[in-house]
């Protein structure tokens, strides 16, 4: 085969153009240490580097956003839980000092200090928010758990299920001594009252201050007649002796939203094994009160043009969670937060309130002893009319005194089992959080690990070392000069040199 110059010509122009590519894509993946340039100078190369980038995308949504949001939602809330758990057994301490038959005026002024401040924290730990979203409110996190400031407007149409075993034990004292003043009121030991105590059973609704008479539901059916007073005062004073009850009837107490069953009635409904739904309506509420909607089916009649319904149980009576469900890796998702209804139980506060006024009613009650016998040793009741009368007064002091100490140490004994029932629930709502905490902790290790095999792959697939780039850009350079200097001598000779 005969070769022509204008052959070796273009031979030699094709090496070189050659050698001048491999020089250039060598110079491009030293500047950009990328095996490609563009997915056509690999397309196999291209489709594995789209597939694990995507996925490396995806596991740093999980990984660097999706779980740290998940952490600090649950910090969030087990900090708050831990303040509650702090809060109840504050009260629990307080409880148990007043549980005491050893107590002072200045024991009992200590515990009504300390109860007051508490009363203030207790539903405050509800309220708690991570990037303005209220953690404990469901779906709802704009709202907050409970009322932030006194509102007298706000109506609401309340429905709370109750079983016979909601049914508890209480007294109630009546004929309460009120101190004479004058010399004239000392004498007129007719005015003397015989203090009392009744004991009933009750059902305590969530809300004091109720507007009218409830509606009340019974399974198995029966029908109930309640007799509804706007206070206790109320019904002591519609009755003969003390608080007294129909038999097979009921008192409806507004102001502390009591349903007061007599004995009759109340065996009645606990050998029936009864349940109760109470339906009423409270209008105002006070600052720190829980808004009802966390906790009950209820409709907001404020406005009755336009009234929102809320639901907390389903037409079967099982509670509706509002789970915020956190997308944590790929398929998995994770329930963050806790609802209020599950450790800020609506009794708390209304047991607080009720510590509250029974260890001032034995402030009261010890202060008309005192008092009384102040007055024993004052001049002008010096006289032995003065002096009789007094003891008949003391005496009826006492005897209110005595019944108000029993009734706080029997009550506060009694209600250190209720703040170990609240506790039980805080601790499991903590476990829980804990429980999740762990899992999630698992899952964001295995992400860890994901996240460096998938860069280590994605780095092997699209990257080159700068070593093994130097090594054949210099040979791949050296060849190019080769062809170069090979193709300046190429035209040196030809035919005519011999002609």
């Amino acid at each position: 085969m005969r070769i022509t110059n204008n052959m070796m010509l273009h031979n030699t122009s094709v090496n070189i153009n050659g050698n001048k590519i491999n020089v250039d894509t060598l110079n491009n993946q030293m500047s950009s240490q990328k095996k490609i340039q563009r997915p056509s100078d690999d397309p196999i190369i291209a489709i594995r580097a789209l597939r694990l980038r995507s996925t490396l995308s995806e596991i740093d949504q999980y990984f660097e956003n999706n779980i740290p949001d998940a952490e600090m939602w649950m910090d969030v809330t087990e900090t708050a839980l831990t303040n509650m758990k702090n809060i109840l057994k504050d009260i629990r301490t307080q409880c148990e000092y007043g549980a005491s038959d050893q107590l002072g005026a200045d024991d009992r002024n200590a515990i009504l200090e300390q109860l007051t401040k508490l009363q203030a924290q207790v539903y405050s730990e509800g309220n708690t928010d991570y990037a303005n979203r209220t953690v404990f409110t469901g779906y709802r996190t704009n709202q907050k758990l409970t009322f932030m400031e006194d509102d007298v407007k706000t109506s609401y149409e309340i429905t709370q299920n109750f079983k016979y075993s909601d049914i508890q034990e209480y007294r109630y004292y009546s004929g309460n001594v009120t101190i004479p003043t004058t010399k004239d009121e000392v004498e007129d030991t007719t005015a003397i009252t015989n203090p009392q105590e009744n004991t009933y059973d009750r059902i305590r609704l969530s809300y004091g201050g109720v507007d009218a008479d409830p509606t009340i539901t019974v399974e198995p059916a029966r029908a109930i007649t309640v007799t509804s007073y706007a206070t206790l005062g109320d019904w002591e004073a519609a009755s003969a002796d003390g608080y007294e009850i129909a038999d097979g009837e009921a008192v409806f107490i507004q102001s502390t939203g009591e349903l007061i069953l007599s004995e009759s009635l109340s065996s009645d409904l606990r050998s029936d094994k009864a349940e109760l739904s109470v339906t009423y309506t409270k209008t105002g509420f006070s600052k720190g009160e829980l808004r009802p909607e966390y906790y009950y089916n209820c409709t907001d009649i404020t406005d009755a043009a336009n009234p929102i319904n809320y639901e907390k149980y389903d037409a079967d009576g099982k509670e509706i969670y509002q789970d915020i469900n956190y997308v944590v890796a790929a398929n998995q998702t994770l329930t963050v937060n806790t609802n209020a209804s599950d450790v800020f139980d609506a009794s708390i506060g209304r047991d607080v309130d009720e510590l509250i006024n029974i260890v001032q009613a034995a402030i009261d009650a010890n202060k008309k002893v005192s008092d009384i016998e102040a007055m024993q040793k004052m001049e002008q009741y010096a006289s032995d009319d003065c002096q009789a009368a007094l003891e008949e007064w003391l005496a009826a002091a006492q005897k209110e005194a005595a019944y108000a100490n029993d009734h706080m140490q029997k009550v506060y004994n009694s209600y250190i089992g209720n703040c170990d029932k609240y506790l039980e629930k805080v601790n499991l709502a903590l476990t829980d959080v804990g429980s999740k905490g762990v899992s999630l902790e698992m899952i964001k290790n295995r992400l860890s690990n994901q996240q460096t095999t998938i860069e280590t792959l994605k780095s092997k697939n699209e990257d080159r070392d700068l070593s093994d780039i130097i090594v054949d850009y210099t040979a791949a350079y050296t060849a190019y000069q080769a062809s170069l200097q090979a193709a300046s001598k190429i035209n040196q000779n030809s035919l005519l040199s011999y002609l």
